[in-house]
């Protein structure tokens, strides 16, 4: 048996097991509201049948004479009376309440007189609204009853007292009423069972029919359609699941893209360093080896010629091998900038001085232009000197000799504005867009053989860990200038 059976028996089961809980619960309700209204029904309808008995017995008996019961011509009267109808206990009463005859074992009667507020608010009352009076056998117990007056020479003598609801009726309703509501309970049982496995496997269709049609759509997506999605259930538990369902999917197909788009940028980072390490390597190489070769021979200033080339491969390798180390460190974020307060202005003067020889020896200006006075700026030193340090020579290798490279600070706010200036070559419009992702030297080759490398790359991700960004305005033969800002906080 598979797991989806087991989980929908399961399910079928539990559906079944509420919905039958719920419908016997209804049922044992619906059996005590029904004994309870069986009883009342039949003490009204009892009333309504039998409550002038008493009346009839006071015209036409006249059970008391000179004031006192006429046993000699009631007795007979009255005892037929209850034979006739065993449900009926017939008492006489004087004008008090007081009992002073009756036709039932004396043993069994325990009260001596009756309230006389129920016997006078029942002869008051109409026949649909009598109320109930006192019971002589069961003292404290409430019991339908009728009651009439009896007149002798026209006045008031005592009361016919009938109670209409005698402990043979009671045993009798009683063994009924156990029988009605057993069999009553049986029937509902199995009425409350049936529509319990009925109401259970529709429901269970109803809901299994939406779950397949849901796992459907997820072994589309298991087996590769990801643009597979779950429609038409919004609301409810199934709709908490459709969303979730859904923003899963988007997610991961997000992820995918990622995956993809790093393994196609992994693919042209090997293919664009392999290009670059070969040609330097290569070079390298040829000289080292003319060098081993024709050692002997090689006059002074060609040996030193070609170490210098070598010397020269070896720091362009060196470079590049740094710069791929700084940007994979960067886009694994593994970097943790360590912020601290420092003067912008200082820092910068510094950097420009480490370059001032480079700068003299191909005739390049450096500036640098500062407006009034500037905050502090919060960022890690490092990271903000090696953003310098690539922009510069980001500059430098497209300014020819002669040319001018700025750097120009100024207040933004709430930190400091940097704007790093050049007079070269400048960037077409066409390359702008990609000279900050990564690694796309081979995009700019066509623009200029010096290319870009991962530098501004670095520049970006940088400034990114200090939650700023970075523009570029350039033309075409008119300069490039790079412009960021650094915040106070």
């Amino acid at each position: 048996m598979s797991v989806k059976t087991i989980s929908g028996n399961l399910l079928f089961w539990k559906i079944s097991t509420v919905f039958a809980s719920l419908l016997l619960v209804l049922a044992l309700v619906f059996v005590l509201i029904g004994s309870r209204f069986s009883k009342t029904y039949y003490m009204a309808a009892h009333q309504q049948l039998y409550g002038d008995i008493a009346g009839h017995l006071a015209t036409f008996t006249q059970p008391i004479k000179n004031g006192r019961p006429d046993t000699t011509v009631t007795h007979d009267i009255i005892h037929s009376t209850m034979v006739a109808n065993p449900s009926v206990e017939v008492y006489l009463l004087d004008t008090l309440g007081n009992i002073t005859d009756y036709v039932v074992p004396e043993a069994t009667v325990h009260m001596k007189k009756v309230d006389m507020n129920n016997v006078h608010e029942w002869l008051a009352a109409d026949d649909n609204h009598r109320p109930l009076g006192d019971n002589p056998k069961h003292k404290g117990e409430a019991s339908i009853f009728s009651a009439a007056p009896v007149l002798e020479n026209g006045k008031l003598a005592g009361y016919v007292y009938a109670v209409l609801a005698s402990e043979k009726q009671q045993e009798i309703l009683g063994s009924l009423n156990s029988d009605l509501n057993f069999r009553l309970a049986l029937y509902i049982f199995f009425a409350a069972l049936l529509g319990a496995f009925v109401v259970g496997i529709v429901t269970f269709f109803l809901i299994t029919d939406s779950i397949c049609s849901i796992a459907a759509v997820v072994k589309r997506f298991q087996d590769g359609d990801y643009s597979a999605r779950i429609h038409g259930y919004a609301k409810g538990n199934l709709g908490v699941l459709t969303s979730t369902f859904n923003e899963m999917a988007d997610v991961i197909v997000q992820n995918f893209e990622k995956i993809t788009a790093t393994d196609r940028f992994r693919q042209e980072l090997i293919a664009n360093v392999s290009h670059d390490l070969r040609t330097p390597l290569s070079i390298m190489q040829g000289y080292a080896e003319t060098l081993a070769i024709k050692r002997e021979t090689l006059s002074g200033p060609e040996t030193e010629r070609y170490l210098s080339i070598v010397l020269e491969g070896t720091k362009k390798l060196s470079v590049l091998v740094d710069q791929l180390f700084q940007y994979s460190k960067l886009e694994s974020n593994v970097v943790e900038p360590q912020k601290e307060l420092f003067p912008i202005g200082e820092l910068v003067s510094d950097i420009l001085s480490a370059y001032q020889l480079k700068a003299e020896q191909r005739n390049i200006r450096l500036k640098l232009d500062t407006s009034g006075i500037l905050p502090a700026v919060f960022a890690d030193i490092g990271l903000t000197e090696r953003i310098f340090q690539n922009l510069l020579d980001n500059a430098f290798k497209f300014t020819p000799d002669g040319g001018q490279i700025l750097i120009a600070l100024s207040e933004a706010g709430d930190g400091v504005r940097i704007r790093v200036e050049d007079t070269g070559v400048g960037i077409a419009k066409e390359y702008q867009e990609q000279i900050f992702e990564r690694y796309k030297q081979a995009d700019l080759q066509a623009a200029s053989a010096k290319g870009v490398g991962l530098g501004l790359a670095i520049v970006r991700k940088i400034l990114e860990l200090h939650q700023s960004s970075i523009r570029v305005f350039s033309e075409q033969g008119n300069g490039a200038a790079f412009e960021f800002v650094l915040f106070s906080r």
